[in-house]
C-alpha cells in the first residue's frame, strides 16, 4: 500500500456507508393540477398484493441493476404504475437520503406530472390514486409518536472484547412517525416520514430550493441521479 492508494481517494462522491447490506428504493413524490388545485398524487395499494395491501405509498421499488440510477428506477416506476409517459414527468429536484433503522435505503425526487397527462393506474399495483391538495397538506397539522429503537445483543457476542462487558451502555435510539388523514385514508409510515420533509422544505424560506442537478450517488451504478 503506498500513499498513491490514499490520494486516488481525492473527489471521491460520497455513498452511504453500508449501502450494500440494505434494500435500495427510490420514489417520486408527484405534483399535478388537478381539478385546479396543486395536488401531491399518492396511491392506495392494491388490496391484492401481498407487502402492505391497502396502505397508501409514493410511485417507486426497488432500484434494478438496469435502471442506471435511482432517479431512472424511480421514474420507471412511476410510469409503470401510474400509466403516464417519461416525457410527462418534469424532474424538480430530490429530497434528501432516507435511512431506515430496519435495513432499507430510500432515495426520494420531486417530480411535476403535466396537466396533459391520462393518469391510468396499473390496476394489479394501485387500487386507488388520490389527489390531496398542496394546500391542504401544508395547513394540516399532522399526529407525532416517537417509536422507540433498541439494540439486541445475540447471546453469543463477544462481550470480552469491550469495555464494561456485559455492563456496556447501549444506546437506544428513536423516530417520528407522522400521520395524515386525508378523506377516509391514513398516510402514516415511510411514505408519511418523506412527505413531512417534502413540505418542510416548502414551509422553510431558508432551506435551499429544490435543484435539478442531484450529486447524490447510486452504488452499484456509474450514473448519478439526474
Amino acid at each position: 500500500m503506498t500513499i498513491d492508494a490514499v490520494r486516488a481517494l481525492r473527489d471521491r462522491p460520497a455513498k452511504v456507508l453500508g449501502h450494500e447490506s440494505y434494500f435500495e428504493s427510490a420514489v417520486i413524490v408527484p405534483v399535478i393540477k388537478h381539478q385546479g388545485q396543486e395536488c401531491v398524487v399518492l396511491e392506495e395499494r392494491s388490496h391484492q398484493l401481498k407487502i402492505n395491501p391497502g396502505e397508501i405509498c409514493f410511485p417507486g421499488g426497488r432500484i434494478e441493476p438496469e435502471d442506471g440510477g435511482a432517479l431512472q428506477a424511480a421514474m420507471r416506476e412511476t410510469c409503470e404504475e401510474l400509466g403516464v409517459k417519461p416525457n410527462e414527468l418534469d424532474y424538480i429536484g430530490p429530497l434528501d437520503i432516507m435511512l431506515t433503522p430496519f435495513n432499507l435505503l430510500i432515495y426520494p425526487f420531486v417530480c411535476e406530472i403535466s396537466e396533459k397527462a391520462i393518469i391510468t393506474p396499473n390496476t394489479s399495483e394501485v387500487q386507488s390514486v388520490l389527489y390531496t391538495p398542496l394546500d391542504y397538506l401544508l395547513d394540516y397539522e399532522p399526529l407525532v409518536n416517537q417509536v422507540g429503537v433498541k439494540m439486541v445483543i445475540p447471546a453469543d457476542y463477544p462481550y470480552d472484547l469491550i469495555p464494561h462487558g456485559r455492563d456496556y451502555p447501549w444506546k437506544d435510539g428513536s423516530y417520528d412517525q407522522y400521520f395524515y388523514l386525508w378523506q377516509d385514508h391514513t398516510i402514516w409510515g415511510l411514505t408519511a416520514r418523506i412527505l413531512n420533509h417534502f413540505l418542510t422544505l416548502l414551509k422553510s424560506p431558508e432551506e435551499p430550493q429544490l435543484i435539478k442537478n442531484c450529486d447524490c450517488i447510486v452504488p452499484g451504478s456509474d450514473v448519478n441521479a439526474r
